[in-house]
């Protein structure tokens, strides 16, 4: 290994020492530190979920993994936390690592395509108002339901809002999305697993009310009256990352205790 990019959590105080510490591991391992366009070998995250985030997307449609020390809150994507710095970065730089391709969604929404790393999610445009929302999956009709919202996530983001929504959680390794009704008023929207070729198609069938469209927390549309949004399983896989005695299990146990 040469190259390896670093990818800070943004609020550089919460770091601490920690770019030296990597610094010191790098030096005494013959890897250069790079930035994102320095073609780099891997790159090292310093932060949690959210900087993870902004990592695979960096680095999404490369070959380059993405390995995470966690600085943040949850860190679920991470491998390890900030007091195992040393010891993870070396044995990463040493190649002492594996990676999990993890699948990603696509959200087209007003004629544009976004990539979604862990979920794309339609919700009310105007606070506290309810919407309803018209569904079919692979151009079946499902019927319509009165709701805050709905979430579809992929295997890496089902641990996330789906999660804490009372979705289902998806293993790393499935090539499928979870969807997932926010707050539903009906006893006939349950949570459902999707698998690959089949598109989400989600229409805004409430009126004078907008629907807001968002991938990975971010808005990226607006649906009026009438308009749909699609969703479906990328082509392009992240590539994460792990310590090879780190898997879905352990960090499942470790952060949801």
């Amino acid at each position: 290994m040469r190259r390896a990019a670093v990818v800070p959590h943004g609020k550089a105080e919460r770091l601490g020492d920690a770019l030296a510490r990597l610094e010191r591991v790098a030096a005494d391992a013959g890897v250069e530190l790079v930035d994102a366009d320095g073609e780099p070998d891997v790159a090292i995250v310093l932060g949690g979920d959210g900087t993870m985030l902004r990592a695979l997307h960096a680095f999404l449609g490369t070959d380059v993994p993405v390995f995470g020390v966690n600085f943040g809150r949850v860190g679920f994507l991470t491998s390890v936390d900030e007091s195992q710095l040393e010891d993870a970065a070396a044995r990463v730089f040493a190649g002492e690592y594996r990676v999990a391709e993890l699948a990603t969604l696509r959200a087209d929404v007003g004629g544009r395509s976004y990539p979604a790393i862990n979920d794309a999610v339609a919700t009310s445009g105007r606070l506290g108002r309810i919407i309803e929302l018209g569904w079919d999956i692979g151009g079946e009709d499902l019927g319509a339901h009165r709701c805050d919202g709905v979430i579809c996530a992929s295997p890496s983001g089902s641990t996330a809002y789906n999660l804490s929504n009372g979705g289902p959680v998806l293993m790393w390794g499935l090539d499928a999305m979870a969807i997932s009704f926010v707050a539903p008023h009906t006893l006939h929207a349950r949570p459902l697993v999707v698998p690959r070729g089949l598109v989400l198609g989600v229409e805004n069938r409430t009126d004078g009310v907008p629907v807001a469209v968002l991938a990975d927390g971010h808005r990226i549309g607006e649906l009026a009256p009438g308009e749909r949004l699609e969703v479906g399983l990328g082509e392009q896989r992240t590539r994460l990352a792990l310590l090879p005695e780190v898997t879905f299990f352990t960090r499942y146990h470790e952060v949801f205790p």
